[in-house]
């Protein structure tokens, strides 16, 4: 709707427009404050262009009113252009907010170590990058979805240090001196069993295995990994090892140096980060000659650069914020635009469970595994709650919330909404498709107020993704949800005069929580 309006207003001015919310609901549906800026360029009164505006405006079909207040001009469109347009997004329901964009857009996210299962906080940056995904997508963008696996490094061969002592203590009943530092939880255990009977008992008896232990504990860490995934259906277009990067170091090295964008001291390679508003010079090259972690980091992204795409967006733990500027100086660095890489960070969640800190797996050691709440509350429940709040704010919630069966649980309240029209249907004995094109003429102001909230949605979407607030979808699920089992209680459907016109309006109710709930990776209940 926006659009149209927005091309309309174009039609009668050759000039830029915005388009806002009106701060009065009476005042109409959109306004916009083009005068102020049409009065600069004509040097006239704001005021009088308002006024002239409005009355061309009122020529148009598509506006039941237009006004001019205060060098604003207020638009509400005709209950027949809502009407018209309801019907078209009936019969199209695929299309209902589609857009085109003609913009590709490489996203990274989740990227967890391949060191042990999914926990919670991997899980938020994982549902949300995968939403974000959906949504632009859907609005027109062409997002590919990508995994870089930090699979080089000490961790990895921690992780298979791990296995091995597991191994040679819980399968072989050997003694084992553990060091400090290890990874703790019943899945190493798991883990060693089964790599003893898939590698062999003599591999458990030599140190000089633990590199092939390793290798072998993080494919099956990957595996697990998307098996977490797949439970709450996220997947990846490419997953990108950082192993295989070190190949392109030297290369890359070259070109840094190339740039003057390296020197070298104390027997390290510095990156002159603090050139591109880092707050300290970044060692690339230890002493020894091994490439650093951000070595790997600037090496992926020069990569990512030369594959071409419009924009690139990584998805980061708050954890990363201190990455942000030394990667993005590497980037200016190789000739880029370091705008064209977007840093979104996810914060951690605290979870709750009858108002009590939900207790750590473990099966894990020290983390609540995504799997588990899976489990408990339900992929729907844990993917909706994640998108309650901006990404990089915190999160709490309590798990036995999200059990209710009452209006306290939105997955639960905009569900029941949507079953709701479904039984209205199956009462009344007729298909939707019945009503798509019946004329909703005659129905009051209250109606056609829920008409134009239900066909928000593609303005929702896009501008959820714009702002990178996917927040504003449920916000709007809840607040649509809520418009209706209002004006259900207020207004008897069936049996009326007006039965096949409020059943329209209610299928229009239904599409845009079922389209926008499946924008979040959610299939909307038809009964409850």
């Amino acid at each position: 709707m926006r659009r149209k309006v927005y091309e309309l207003l174009r039609k009668h001015l050759d000039h830029p427009v915005v388009l806002e919310k009106p701060k009065e609901k009476s005042f109409g549906h959109y306004a916009t404050p083009i005068a102020f800026s049409l009065a600069k360029t004509l040097r006239r009164n704001p005021i009088q262009i308002a006024e002239e505006l409005a009355e061309k405006l009122r020529e148009e079909e598509m506006f039941e009113k237009v006004d001019a207040l205060k060098g604003y001009v207020n638009i509400k469109l005709s209950r027949s252009f809502l009407d018209e347009y309801a019907t078209w997004a009936l019969e199209h329901e695929e299309a209902f907010g589609k857009g085109e964009k003609d913009r590709s857009i490489l996203l990274e996210f989740v990227s967890a170590n391949p060191t042990g299962p999914l926990h919670i906080g991997h899980a938020r940056g994982a549902v949300w990058g995968d939403v974000l995904a959906r949504i632009g997508n859907h609005v027109g963008y062409r997002i590919e979805r990508e995994y870089y696996v930090n699979d080089a490094g000490n961790q990895i061969y921690l992780l298979g240090l791990s296995v091995y002592l597991a191994g040679r203590e819980n399968v072989l009943g050997l003694d084992v001196e553990w060091p400090e530092e290890y990874y703790r939880g019943t899945y190493i255990t798991d883990l060693a069993y089964l790599a003893v009977e898939a590698l062999g008992r003599e591999k458990f008896m030599d140190e000089s295995y633990i590199p092939e232990i390793s290798e072998w504990s993080k494919d099956r860490m990957l595996e697990l990994i998307n098996r977490n995934l797949a439970e709450v259906d996220i997947c990846f277009d490419h997953f990108v090892s950082e192993k295989s990067l070190y190949e392109r170091w030297d290369e890359v090295l070259t070109k840094l140096v190339e740039a003057d964008a390296v020197y070298e001291k104390d027997g390290k390679w510095w990156l002159r980060s603090t050139l591109h508003g880092d707050e300290k010079d970044r060692v690339v090259v230890r002493e020894d000659g091994r490439p650093t972690y951000l070595a790997g980091d600037i090496v992926y992204h020069y990569l990512k650069f030369e594959r071409g795409y419009d924009h690139y967006i990584n998805i980061w733990g708050a954890d990363h914020h201190g990455y942000i500027a030394r990667v993005k100086a590497a980037i200016a660095f190789f000739g880029h635009d370091p705008q064209r890489l977007e840093i979104i960070l996810s914060q951690m969640v605290s979870l709750l469970k009858g108002g009590e800190p939900y207790k750590m797996s473990k099966r894990a050691g020290n983390f609540i595994l995504m799997e588990d709440i899976v489990r408990e509350i339900g992929a729907d429940a844990l993917r909706f709650i994640f998108l309650t709040k901006k990404s990089d704010t915190h999160l709490e919630f309590d798990v036995e919330d999200l059990k209710k069966e009452d209006n306290s649980n939105p997955i639960y309240y905009i569900n029941y909404a949507h079953a709701r029209v479904f039984s209205l249907f199956e009462k009344a004995e007729k298909s939707q498709e019945e009503v798509f094109r019946v004329s909703m003429e005659g129905l009051g102001e209250e109606a056609y107020d829920l008409l134009f909230t239900a066909l928000l949605l593609p303005e929702v979407l896009e501008d959820a993704f714009e702002s990178r607030q996917l927040q504003k979808v449920t916000d709007y699920l809840k607040y649509l949800a809520g418009m209706y089992h209002r004006f259900y209680y207020d207004n008897k459907v069936l049996g009326t005069p007006h039965e096949e016109k409020l059943l329209k309006l209610s299928a229009m109710v239904a599409l845009s929580l079922r389209m926008g709930l499946k924008m979040l990776g959610i299939t909307a209940m038809k009964r409850m």
